[in-house]
């Protein structure tokens, strides 16, 4: 299932008329990409300096146990017995650091030199085996059903659960937008939305206040009738204008028209910021690269856009790998690491590097048994898995967490090397969170589960990769 709703670019309301005033799909989409900045914020501002999240989730489900392997010893043995010909050669993976606590001696995948790079010099960590809990359990619970979160093993049901930290109820909100409700006096002057997507519609980003604002890697969306792209005529722009200049009796028509008005506005000031921006850092034509080079440009505009605090969202898919997980890693990896190293690169250039964190995510890890199907050895949905977050303000060079045993039937294997978590969602997010700004005692309104986990109250950070 895919968690966003792509939208053509440039085309977003395509040809507006008065009739599809009262289409209610529409509508939502349209109020799902307005500006937001009307009520105030739940919290006082924390701090007046710029800050961006910045998530790319890999839709699919990650064989991260495959990105982050281990390269010597009893604990490479175990991996091979496990992955059979899946596995890497330990002499093709690329060192990470000797042996640390918690996990044995590391190696990368050989087709992510570049994060390796970045790790070697202190900007990039590892955090292991991370996945959604409802608490600490144990193989035994799991096997009695206890504690255990909705569907573990589905593709739709993991993605809501990773992004909105919620593991046994349906909810609307993303722990994004819920922290983007409680910051956004930090934005109470910016020009756009505080959260930005790349990938259309996503369950992060939404809070009940702060709604994500979908841009494409050309910049903003424009409306049709107003956008010389789609060579739009006379008659359409002034047919559009006569719509908006009406004023309705019907609430519905009116509060509709007036977000149009408001999806014009942010359409106009975004192009008028961005538009003149160019970066001398080169980008991956690639549609991550295109993705994240337009996030670049546009924190390189964040004093104009007047923005204190940032999320952005950028889908990658491709990574449910039942089938081929070398050859279709191989393919998709150096995309990974060619676009976040020239996104690093980019902060570089335009002074931002300590004030930008990159984090990945994705619903699920894979088993460590592989799936003998079609187009060579793959494998299934699992649960646990490992994730790398990149920026000035990343305590680099290091694996958090502590990294499993590679081999089957341990006290963490469900079946197949599906791997309980040892880390899970709420604590890797709201490490996040905190350094995003979230203060220590919005944390379990941004988390309402993380008590299970970590105590806010502690002034510790919930995991420590955080400066």
């Amino acid at each position: 299932m895919n968690t966003t709703n792509h939208i053509n670019r440039r085309r977003f309301i395509a040809q507006a008329s008065c009739a599809g005033i009262s289409c209610a799909p529409f509508f939502s989409t349209l109020l799902n990409l307005s500006l937001t900045g009307r009520v105030a914020a739940d919290s006082p501002s924390i701090g007046k300096d710029y800050r961006a999240l910045v998530c790319i989730f890999l839709t699919g489900g990650i064989d991260s146990f495959n990105m982050l392997a281990p390269r010597s010893g009893t604990a490479y043995d175990e991996y091979k017995a496990s992955r059979q010909f899946i596995a890497h050669a330990c002499e093709d993976l690329l060192p990470v650091g000797t042996s640390q606590p918690n996990h044995p001696e590391l190696g990368l995948h050989p087709q992510l030199p570049q994060l390796k790079a970045l790790f070697d010099a202190g900007k990039l960590a590892f955090v292991s085996n991370v996945g959604a809990l409802v608490r600490p359990i144990t193989l035994q619970e799991y096997k009695n059903h206890i504690a255990v979160p909705n569907s573990v093993f589905a593709h739709d049901t993991q993605q809501e659960q990773w992004m909105t930290c919620i593991p046994k109820s349906n909810v609307e909100y993303g722990w994004g937008g819920r922290a983007a409700d409680i910051l956004r006096d930090q934005n109470m002057g910016a020009k756009v939305s505080m959260n930005i997507s790349l990938s259309g519609n996503n369950l992060f980003q939404y809070g009940r206040k702060v709604v994500p604002y979908a841009i494409t890697d050309m910049g903003s969306v424009a409306l049709k009738s107003f956008d010389p792209h789609e060579k739009a005529t006379p008659f359409e722009t002034v047919a559009v204008n006569s719509m908006l200049e009406q004023q309705y009796k019907s609430l519905f028509k009116q509060t509709y028209v007036d977000a149009m008005r408001t999806a014009l506005g942010a359409d106009q000031v975004f192009s008028s910021i961005i538009e003149p921006i160019s970066l001398k850092t080169v980008f991956p034509n690639t549609q991550v690269g295109r993705d994240l080079h337009m996030v670049a440009r546009t924190i390189a505009g964040r004093e104009a856009i007047g923005a204190k605090r940032q999320t952005f969202f950028v889908e990658k898919g491709g990574w449910d790998t039942h089938s081929n997980v070398v050859g279709i890693q191989k393919e998709h990896l150096p995309d990974i690491d060619n676009a976040v190293a020239a996104f690093m690169s980019a902060m570089e250039e335009i002074g931002a590097s300590n004030q930008v964190t990159l984090f990945s995510a994705s619903e699920f890890g894979r088993t460590l048994s592989y799936n003998p199907g079609g187009g060579g050895g793959g494998s299934d949905h699992a649960w646990g898995g490992n994730h790398f977050v990149v920026g000035g303000a990343v305590k680099g060079g290091a694996i958090y967490g502590q990294y499993p045993s590679l081999a089957l039937n341990t006290n963490l294997d469900t079946g197949q090397g599906r791997l309980i978590p040892t880390m899970s969602v709420d604590a890797y997010s709201a490490e996040l969170a905190r350094w995003f700004g979230v203060s220590d005692t919005d944390l379990s309104t941004v988390f309402p589960n993380l008590g299970s986990f970590y105590s806010p109250s502690s002034g510790k950070p919930p995991v420590g990769f955080m400066s």
